[in-house]
């Protein structure tokens, strides 16, 4: 795929389209700058074969947020790796990281577990790193690209050259392994001179380019797409927004009247799934301390109505609530026996730590430490419903995974806090439905390694 009109899909005379580009537009000549050098660091957007060469997928929805219809065909529990019969993921899952060109990551590939901590002295590019995950996420979810990168502009690798019509921009993808295998989805973004996306290339788990999309026509705000459809005709073309994802946008679009649409369906479908399943939480102490008004009790990113949902948890998940309330214990001073909530006069509520024969400790006394290693265990321990995230209605919670994304996870924290927050961190991911992906200096590493289930990616050299 050439991010100004290139394609990997096959080309067929008879390939259908929906509002297609006409003929007649030509696809404008990709220029490099004169020592050859692309987006990837040195120059320009282009062009997408190489731009995405080591790629795989993306899709995309008209609509703020992206709808998952109800997963089609039968899903195979089983893929065969290497010759053998190997066990499939079960849940939609990012299992791995691609930084290609972006801010001061370049050519950089990240496997992903199920507790996965990335460190490093201050500068090498742990929070750049996090960022581009919750990039794809929201792209995944519905956002458009102004509000995933309103400083598109700082996104670009610093020593990348404009190419002959100005143009830089940025490279990121990712692989989420599922039901279907690991399926690879990866984005070509131009910051400048105008931000869009320029190339995106949906890859199935046999190599199969399953979606490729283009930029045809600079002049419209639009790029060319192309799907594997398999029936009578092998693809499909149409044009996309060059504003949206356009993986997530497939559901949307294919009939899944073939089987090779089917195939494109339950790639896109496991991407979405996959991507949207995330939750960025940056716990602000200095916001949790006040009593807040009781609400419906969903943790918001900043954790500053922490009260509020301990006020929902303690009657709508009992046995949470218990847990949450012993993990306080290792991580706060002072005996805890509980997690209460009082309601104040005026309306509001506030938590407290209980003491059993002692006066209770509202939690606007506790250090920073402490409430940050409350709010995190507290996510830790809850799921969906419970956190301020777009829910995946439509797919059934069995069938999804949560991913946490903590950067700064061990800031505030000490030794023995981090510790408990990791054992229970690789203790929740052991059944598959929460994962971690965090930051954490170069101080904690080494508490990091020692935990058992915990990845570190070491970006100091």
């Amino acid at each position: 795929m050439d991010l100004t009109g290139g394609s990997t899909l096959a080309r067929t005379s008879d390939a259908p389209s929906s509002d297609v580009v006409p003929s007649s537009v030509r696809s404008s000549a990709a220029h490099s700058s004169a020592d050859g050098s692309t987006a990837d660091g040195s120059s320009s957007v282009a062009p997408a074969s190489a731009a995405l060469a080591s790629g795989s997928s993306g899709l995309r929805g008209s609509g703020s947020r992206a709808s998952v219809p109800e997963a089609r065909g039968p899903v195979a529990a089983e893929g065969r790796v290497a010759g053998r019969v190997a066990p499939r993921a079960a849940r939609p899952a990012v299992t791995e990281l691609r930084l290609s060109a972006f801010a001061g990551h370049r050519s950089a590939v990240h496997a992903l577990g199920p507790v996965t901590l990335f460190a490093g002295p201050s500068g090498s590019g742990k929070s750049t790193t996090l960022r581009a995950y919750e990039a794809l996420a929201r792209l995944g979810a519905g956002d458009t690209l102004d509000e995933v990168f309103p400083d598109a502009a700082d996104c670009v690798p610093e020593r990348a050259r404009p190419d002959a019509q100005g143009r830089r921009g940025f490279r990121i993808g990712c692989t989420v392994d599922g039901p279907e295998g690991p399926v690879h989805l990866d984005v070509a973004v131009q910051a400048e001179p105008r931000l869009r996306i320029v190339g995106e290339r949906l890859t199935g788990r046999d190599g199969r380019t399953l979606l490729a999309t283009a930029l045809r026509d600079p002049g419209r705000p639009a790029v060319q797409a192309e799907w594997h459809t398999a029936g009578a005709t092998p693809v499909t073309r149409a044009p996309l927004p060059d504003d949206l994802l356009g993986t997530a946008l497939l559901p949307l679009r294919v009939a899944g009247k073939t089987r090779g649409q089917l195939e494109v369906l339950a790639a896109a479908e496991q991407v979405v799934v996959g991507l949207r399943s995330a939750f960025a939480c940056d716990p602000r102490p200095e916001r949790m301390r006040a009593p807040v008004a009781p609400g419906e009790g969903r943790l918001r990113r900043g954790c500053e109505n922490l009260a509020e949902v301990l006020h929902r948890t303690h009657t709508d998940c009992p046995r949470r609530h218990l847990r949450l309330a012993a993990v306080a214990g290792s991580g706060c001073t002072g005996p805890v026996t509980g997690l209460g909530v009082q309601e104040l006069p005026e309306g509001t509520v506030r938590a407290v730590l209980e003491r059993g024969g002692h006066p209770a400790t509202p939690l606007g006394r506790l250090g920073d430490g402490e409430l940050r290693y409350l709010a995190l265990a507290l996510t830790l321990l809850t799921g969906p419903g419970v956190l301020e995230m777009d829910r995946i209605a439509e797919v059934p919670d069995a069938m999804q995974s949560l991913t946490l994304l903590a950067d700064g996870l061990d800031r505030g924290l000490d030794g023995r806090q981090l510790g408990e927050l990791l054992r229970l961190a690789t203790d929740i991911a052991a059944d598959g439905h929460i994962r971690l992906a965090g930051t954490v200096g170069e101080r904690s590493a080494g508490e990091a390694r020692r935990a058992p289930g915990v990845t570190v990616v070491d970006l100091g050299g």
